[in-house]
């Protein structure tokens, strides 16, 4: 086991990750910019470096001063949290090269689920089911004409290095293909560097599943159920819950076991997420992302699992601490994503926090590096925390949810918890009834509070 592992994140993530250390008995190590001198995971961690200034690109992106600070304290591992580095190729094989040990997959399945068309190639040789469309990356406009002719209008032309939502144009006619596929290519080439896209088919009103996987690197690898992310602004989550409320048993175990094979089959060490489009009984892989995802509260509450503890686990060479037939989903839980942002536009509202008191109770759990009198930097991602809940079931999470934001006080920036106050008098929010094309139409009509 570790003695001492560094974090190469800010924020509430890194903060989750100082308690598992913690309760590990494992030292952690903070890493800062100059504008988070005086964040929470760095008062939190046993210690701090900083890495570099504001910029993300100079400080939390900076491999060189990651590794550098690595290497001062001594860490013999690093965990990467969400976003930054943690589905950086380069970054993985610089630590490999250091002995450095990375808690996460491998720099080879980094680079294998980076690229969308190796992804989606991979992942069908393994029996995971996929969206129709093209086969690799599509050349030119006359191939791309020729792909969107064979598979049927509308298409989704993706940028192959793309996320985020970036890179992602659709065409819902033969006369909006050139446009959509010149698009998505800039948008590809401005933001990745690489301007190659694919093709799928367009569905229509599906929804957003994900499964998250567990591997031990050696060839063994269980599945933790799914959540359902269909509530999305800008293809950005905002609302996550498991079990997802159009999934039944029989389909969990299903594709549960489909992806669980396909870890297995590549030796998959860690936890990943495979997603998908779900609509009318099919599942359909569009990515699969090789860290752990924001919304990973709601599978451990559901599945009584400290995944952040298992990553530490495995990626010291320890088995997998539990077996599928230990994993049995209980209760219902939702996260909703706050953001310093300003309604009905959703603009940053960074500045100084007043006020803040933390909901609690039976079955609420509150994410958050937030505390009296910090200023939120405007550097970063605007996420400034995450409100989750566990009732027995999904009505009782629903009702927990509601009593807990209305505790939540957040004074002196904007958020969006007027949003999802709003949000639970929706019928389609309160019955599950939902696509990911749902809020944005709902956002479209001008709704209260938003």
């Amino acid at each position: 086991m570790f003695d001492k592992i560094l974090i190469a994140n800010r924020g509430e993530i890194a903060l989750r990750v100082i308690r598992a250390c913690r309760e590990m008995g494992i030292a952690s190590v903070a890493v800062h910019s100059t504008a988070d001198a005086d964040a929470m995971h760095v008062r939190m961690a046993d210690e701090a470096v900083c890495i570099g200034p504001a910029p993300a690109a100079r400080s939390y992106l900076s491999i060189p001063a990651v590794i550098s600070a690595c290497e001062i304290t001594g860490a013999q591992a690093i965990h990467p949290g969400y976003g930054f580095l943690s589905e950086n190729q380069k970054f993985v094989r610089a630590l490999e090269d250091h002995d450095i040990a990375f808690i996460g997959p491998t720099s080879e399945h980094i680079g294998i689920m980076g690229d969308k068309i190796t992804a989606k190639e991979t992942m069908r040789e393994l029996g995971v089911p996929c969206v129709p469309g093209s086969d690799g990356g599509v050349p030119d406009l006359d191939a791309a004409k020729t792909v969107a002719a064979e598979i049927g209008y509308p298409v989704i032309i993706k940028a192959t290095a793309g996320g985020g939502g970036r890179g992602m144009k659709l065409a819902r006619t033969p006369a909006e293909l050139p446009d959509a596929f010149s698009t998505a290519r800039a948008e590809g080439k401005a933001a990745f560097g690489n301007p190659e896209v694919y093709i799928e088919k367009y569905l229509g009103k599906p929804r957003h599943i994900e499964v998250q996987v567990f591997g031990d690197g050696k060839g063994a690898a269980v599945h933790l159920g799914e959540r359902d992310c269909s509530l999305q602004r800008r293809h950005q989550k905002v609302f996550e819950e498991a079990p997802g409320p159009a999934i039944t048993p029989e389909l969990r175990a299903e594709i549960g076991r489909v992806c669980a094979e396909a870890a297995a089959g590549i030796n998959y060490a860690g936890a990943g997420t495979v997603e998908f489009l779900y609509e009318e009984g099919e599942f359909y892989f569009i990515e699969m992302n090789t860290r752990l995802q924001v919304e990973h509260p709601v599978t451990e509450y559901v599945y009584d699992q400290d995944l952040v503890r298992e990553q530490i686990r495995v990626a010291s060479g320890l088995p997998l601490g539990f077996a599928q037939e230990d994993l049995a989903p209980r209760g219902h839980a939702i996260e909703v994503r706050l953001n310093a942002e300003k309604l009905p536009d959703f603009s940053p509202s960074p500045g100084r926090v007043t006020q803040y008191h933390a909901p609690g109770g039976l079955g609420v759990r509150m994410d958050s590096a937030l505390y009296d009198g910090y200023t939120i930097p405007p550097h970063y991602d605007s996420l400034i925390g995450k409100l989750v809940v566990h009732g027995r079931d999904r009505p009782e999470a629903l009702a927990r949810l509601d009593r807990a934001l209305g505790e939540l006080i957040i004074d002196g920036v904007d958020t969006t918890v007027p949003l999802f106050r709003e949000l639970l008098r929706q019928e389609a929010v309160l019955t599950g009834n939902y696509d990911i094309h749902w809020l944005e139409e709902f956002l479209s009509r001008g709704a209260p509070g938003a």
